[in-house]
């Protein structure tokens, strides 16, 4: 079955002078000329993303569209009608978010986290700005602690809003994150909590100890690229820990403290420095691992 908003390997069925109709169980649709490359034969299979024209007729392109239908992807708004937004998605024909799917007013040349959904009534691909209406709800497949990929949906007064695994939303707190992150922006996190009214709470540390060690791995790389040693320290403000290292004072000094324990860190009045002259050498990352 011939699928909308997605790729399909379908076969080349016959050629024509305008282009190639590739086979399907419905009906042949047109791979346009100027996709068409010299060394395509009848009888080969070919790899297209199949979307509608403004006929709304299925048509197959070679283009690579920045993403296909279920995504979530950032996007940017190119032309407002009054009945929606059409955004640019990468093909020749836009991506139409219709009045009633967006969450606020859209202005051109703006990026938006958008939905790439389909409407089973009209055949066609459409977008939606309305995020959290289109995440899945079901949660029961999630773990705290379970490693997971962001997309930064939008920043509020109490936490940064992300998309999860291209499927669940859920909310790093501002007072927990020391990573600058704008819309749009992609990372990793880790499952925090799961309420019991299906909300996820996120984190950027990995859980429990193994958070200590990834600051001590960062903490070290740091000192690597400045030379062995950073004028910064248990007594530095709050405020410039997260700005040299990304982390709180607390996950600073519990790292350091551990990296001083193997001997890896010396503590100095005026900063923190690294142990050995051979920081840059295998002996030096094993040691870390340890």
């Amino acid at each position: 079955m011939l699928k909308i908003g997605q790729y399909n390997n379908l076969v080349v069925e016959k050629s024509v002078d305008f282009g190639l109709y590739l086979e399907t169980e419905e009906e042949s649709i047109l791979l346009p000329q100027k996709y068409v490359s010299e060394d395509i034969n009848i009888g080969d299979t070919l790899k297209v993303f199949v979307y509608t024209d403004s006929e709304d007729r299925p048509v197959a392109t070679t283009l690579t569209p920045y993403g296909i239908l279920g995504d979530f992807v950032f996007l940017e708004a190119k032309d407002v009608a009054s009945f929606g937004t059409f955004m640019d998605w990468g093909l020749e024909k836009d991506l139409l978010v219709p009045k009633s799917e967006q969450q606020d007013r859209m202005v051109p040349g703006k990026k938006y986290i958008t939905k790439i959904c389909f409407d089973d009534k009209t055949n066609r691909v459409f977008g939606s700005t309305k995020i959290s209406m289109h995440c899945d709800k079901n949660i029961k497949d999630l773990k705290v602690g379970q490693k997971v990929d962001l997309l930064i949906h939008s920043l509020t007064k109490i936490g940064i809003m992300a998309v999860i695994n291209n499927r669940h939303f859920g909310m790093l707190y501002i007072n927990e994150t020391y990573q600058d992150l704008s819309i749009g922006n992609t990372c990793t996190g880790y499952i925090m909590r799961l309420r019991e009214d299906n909300k996820i709470d996120l984190t950027l540390k990995k859980p429990g100890y193994d958070s200590v060690k990834e600051s001590g791995d960062t903490i070290v790389n740091i000192l690597k690229k400045a030379g062995g040693f950073v004028p910064c320290h248990d007594k530095s403000s709050p405020e410039e820990i997260k700005k040299i290292f990304a982390m709180s004072k607390k996950e600073f000094k519990r790292a350091i403290g551990g990296l001083f324990k193997k001997r890896i860190l010396v503590l100095k009045k005026d900063g923190i420095k690294l142990a050995t002259d051979k920081w840059g050498s295998d002996k030096w990352t094993k040691k870390i691992d340890e």
